[in-house]
C-alpha cells in the first residue's frame, strides 16, 4: 500500500479547509472512484462503517444521497449536490446532513466542496477545498472527527488500489457477463490446473495461477504461515469451447473442510449490481446461504450459495 498522508490545514479566517492527498493510481481511476457509487461505497466510510447509496446521480445538477451506516445499522444520511464538472479534472459540491429522503437537517453546518485532480510523481493528487458559512460551522465539523473520518477513508482509498483495483484489473478488464465452473481444492490447485491445461491443450488466462503471497490482504486477515501463502487463492484456465475453470485452494489449515459435493460452484459474472442482486435473491430463495452477497477484498460483490435443489452458485460482480 502506497505510505501517503492526508494534508489538512484549516483557515479559520478564510472559514476554509484544505485537504490534500496522493493516492498510487492514475488520475482517471481516482476520478471513477470518486464519482461512480459502486466504487465510493468501497471507501467513502471510515471502517467499521459502511456507506449505502439511496440514489447516485453523477452530473452537473444531479446528486448523491447516501447513508454512513454503523455497526449496529444505524444510519446518518448526507446529500451531496454535483455543479461545475468538469470531467476527470474538477467538481463542486455542496454537502448537507439530511434525512433518509433528503432533507436538510439544520441543526448540522453544510459545506461547499471543490475537488481538484492533477496528475503527480505518484499518480494522481487530489485537492480538496472546503468552505464553511462561519467559523464555528467549521469547528463543529472538526468536532465530529471530520479530519481522522476522511483521513481514514482515504487509507481505504488506497488498499482499494492496491488490492481490489489491482486484482479486478488484471483478473477481468470489462464487466462483460461470462459464466465460469469454479473449483475448490484441498491445496493442490495447482497441480490439478497444470494437469488440466495439458488435457485441454488450454490457456491461462486472467492471472492465470496466483498466490495467496501474491496480493495484499485486508488488515483484518488472520496470519498466514508460510506454506500457505504459497496455497493458489485464485487460478483461471480457458478450456474448450472458450470456456473457463477457476479454481482456489481451500485446506483445512484455513478453516475449510472439502468433500464431494461441495468442491464445486457454477460461478455468474453477471454485467450489473442490479442484476448480481436479482439473481442472488430469487436463485437463493429456498436453499441455503453460505456467504451472503457483499462487497470482497478482491473488488468484486461475492455471495456463495446452495439452491433448493442442491445445487451449488457463486455470484461474482466486478465493479466497473
Amino acid at each position: 500500500m502506497a505510505n501517503n498522508k492526508t494534508q489538512l490545514v484549516k483557515d479559520l479566517p478564510a472559514k476554509k479547509i484544505t485537504v490534500t492527498r496522493e493516492f498510487e493510481a492514475p488520475v482517471a481511476d481516482v476520478w471513477s472512484a470518486w464519482t461512480e457509487k459502486e466504487l465510493l461505497e468501497q471507501w467513502w466510510a471510515p471502517k467499521p462503517w459502511k456507506a449505502e447509496s439511496k440514489k447516485m446521480d453523477f452530473r452537473n445538477g444531479g446528486h448523491w444521497l447516501y447513508a454512513m451506516v454503523g455497526p449496529e445499522g444505524e444510519k446518518h444520511w448526507a446529500r451531496i449536490d454535483y455543479s461545475n464538472i468538469v470531467p476527470g479534472k474538477s467538481f463542486e459540491a455542496k454537502d448537507t446532513f439530511t434525512d433518509e429522503n433528503g432533507n436538510p437537517n439544520s441543526d448540522l453546518p453544510n459545506m461547499q466542496w471543490k475537488n481538484t485532480f492533477s496528475p503527480s510523481e505518484k499518480g494522481t493528487k487530489v485537492l480538496v477545498e472546503i468552505q464553511f458559512k462561519s467559523e464555528s460551522d467549521l469547528n463543529k465539523i472538526l468536532e465530529m472527527g471530520f479530519e481522522q473520518g476522511f483521513a481514514m477513508a482515504h487509507d481505504n482509498l488506497d488498499h482499494y488500489f492496491s488490492t481490489q483495483f489491482k486484482l479486478r484489473k488484471e483478473a477481468k478488464p470489462n464487466n462483460k457477463a461470462r459464466v465460469a465452473s469454479y473449483l475448490n481444492f484441498n491445496g493442490n490447485t495447482e497441480e490439478a490446473f497444470k494437469f488440466y491445461q495439458k488435457v485441454f491443450k488450454g490457456t491461462f488466462t486472467g492471472r492465470g495461477l496466483t498466490r495467496f503471497a501474491d496480493i495484499e490482504l485486508p488488515k483484518e486477515h488472520p496470519p498466514m504461515s508460510e506454506a500457505d501463502k504459497n496455497l493458489i487463492i485464485h487460478a483461471e484456465l480457458t478450456i474448450m469451447g472458450g470456456h473457463v475453470l477457476m479454481a482456489t485452494d481451500a485446506p483445512e489449515s484455513m478453516g475449510f473442510k472439502l468433500q464431494t459435493g461441495n468442491n464445486m460452484h457454477i460461478n455468474l459474472e453477471p454485467e450489473t449490481k442490479e442484476e448480481t442482486e436479482r439473481l442472488f435473491k430469487e436463485l437463493s430463495a429456498g436453499g441455503k446461504v453460505s456467504m451472503p452477497l457483499a462487497d470482497m477484498f478482491w473488488g468484486a460483490m461475492f455471495a456463495e450459495f446452495t439452491d433448493k435443489y442442491g445445487i451449488n452458485w457463486m455470484l461474482n460482480f466486478q465493479l466497473k
